[in-house]
């Protein structure tokens, strides 16, 4: 007994006895707000808007759901998760012993020159059954640590998963907007060739009447032509963005019926961006980085641990004897056996250090790593908001010019109808036009997908 006290003793000793240090957030030289962006006492942030919310279109939302169901960059990062799981909950074991079975059964029989033979024994039989355990005290918090380590690298999991699902909805959500946008350009294409067909047959009555020679014809052929070019290159690139969308839906490629227009979707004028500070909460990225510093943080303290003294207390008991008929006799057959030992490396003490130094500088990897995704997302959110803020003066001068563009086209066919303009000046109001009106749509659609951009560098609906 005296040497289960000894034991007992030890371990309420070295219960106390924990290395590591415990993880602190990296100080962050965060401003007080986002450059460029107003003024608000709101400090929500747009980053928490939920995804049906901010995308209220019933299409859209579609295709965002199959995405999130279906895409296989999402699968595998669920995939991910479920090995981390894995890896956590066999982490929680940590402080259960290894419990083994073993049964076994030997017969030996000796040559008759041998010294047992002489010394009248020929045959020997041995069988056994019993249990083996084995615990590791946790004097220095190893376990602990190992299961810090692995909560945190299964939580890093969750929030690259988050992270991956923002980035697929922002390309989602861009990409349909593209699609609406060369909808709505094939469709100002298709008008725009009508008009210059109508203006083709203008002239060639015109060039039949004498009023016109044979270069305006060509030249209002070949403007025809151009705007003939157009159309199927639309189409192939509407081709292509649907096949883009259905793939990122985890869908085979086929074409989606439109049941809204570009100009269906505004900006708000208002919105708040929130805080800095804030950010890191709703960023799953930065999030990320901060539990990758903290599992390797853990890892710095079982890197340390490994180096201190370790306290194993094995156990076994069972059934033994040496014949078989009364392997099974109890109490007589059986059997126990507890023992404790305190190992302390010794020659390969340079190699955990090693191991221990190693650790600290992947700390200190995982400190800049953190800090310059928090950098970086700090620049992203600051992009994205001047460019919804220059995108949309850019859009309201755009669609002022092309309006007094269309007016430009108006005029010159009436002063070319009536002998005061002459064809080029048709010809060229006319392509102006067109290009104004694919600028004012192209335009809008940097926009929207700006606004995505700043929805998703400041959270994508994730807290």
């Amino acid at each position: 007994m005296n040497n289960y006290v000894y034991i007992a003793m030890l371990l309420v000793v070295t219960s106390g006895c924990t290395v590591g240090k415990k993880y602190t957030e990296p100080a962050l030289d965060l401003p007080v707000q986002y450059r460029d962006a107003r003024t608000s006492a709101d400090t929500a942030s747009l980053g928490e808007t939920p995804l049906h919310q901010f995308f209220n279109d019933p299409l859209l939302q579609q295709l965002i759901d199959s995405t999130i169901k279906k895409n296989y960059d999402l699968q595998l990062a669920i995939k991910n998760i479920e090995i981390a799981d894995q890896l956590m909950k066999q982490s929680k074991l940590g402080y259960w012993p290894d419990v083994d079975a073993q049964i076994t059964a030997s017969t030996s029989r000796f040559s008759d020159n041998s010294l047992n033979s002489n010394l009248g024994v020929t045959h020997i039989e041995n069988y056994s059954a019993g249990v083996g355990l084995s615990w590791e005290a946790d004097i220095w918090g190893k376990i602990r640590m190992r299961k810090q380590a692995a909560l945190s690298t299964y939580l890093e999991t969750e929030e690259v998963k988050k992270a991956v699902q923002t980035r697929l909805v922002a390309e989602v959500a861009q990409g349909y907007y593209n699609l609406l946008s060369l909808d709505a350009q094939r469709d100002v294409s298709e008008k725009n060739l009508a008009l210059r067909d109508s203006t083709l047959r203008i002239i060639k009555l015109q060039y039949t009447s004498g009023q016109v020679n044979a270069l305006a014809v060509q030249q209002a052929d070949a403007q025809k032509q151009a705007a003939e070019l157009l159309v199927p290159a639309l189409q192939k690139e509407i081709t292509i963005q649907e096949n883009a969308l259905r793939v990122l839906s985890g869908e085979l490629p086929s074409a989606i019926q439109l049941s809204a227009k570009l100009n269906d979707f505004n900006v708000p004028d208002e919105f708040s961006s929130g805080v800095p500070v804030e950010m890191v909460k709703y960023r799953p990225d930065v999030r990320a980085y901060e539990l990758a510093l903290q599992a390797a943080n853990s890892r710095v303290g079982i890197a340390q641990a490994n180096m201190y003294p370790s306290l194993v207390i094995t156990a076994s008991g069972g059934l033994n004897s040496l014949i078989f008929s009364s392997w099974f006799s109890i109490p007589a057959s059986l059997f126990g056996l507890l023992n404790g030992s305190l190992t302390q490396p010794v020659f390969h003490r340079k190699e955990l250090k090693t191991a221990h130094e190693i650790a600290k500088i992947e700390r200190e990897k995982a400190v800049i790593q953190f800090r310059q995704s928090v950098l970086f997302a700090v620049e992203e959110i600051s992009n994205a908001l001047i460019s919804v803020e220059k995108l949309k003066t850019q859009s309201e001068v755009a669609t002022a010019r092309a309006e007094t563009l269309q007016n430009v086209t108006r005029n010159a066919m009436l002063l070319f109808k009536s002998g005061m303009a002459n064809y080029l000046d048709v010809i060229t109001a006319q392509a102006t036009a067109l290009q104004s009106q694919l600028d004012v749509l192209d335009t809008k659609r940097q926009l929207l997908n700006a606004n995505v951009e700043l929805y998703r560098s400041l959270g994508g609906g994730w807290k």
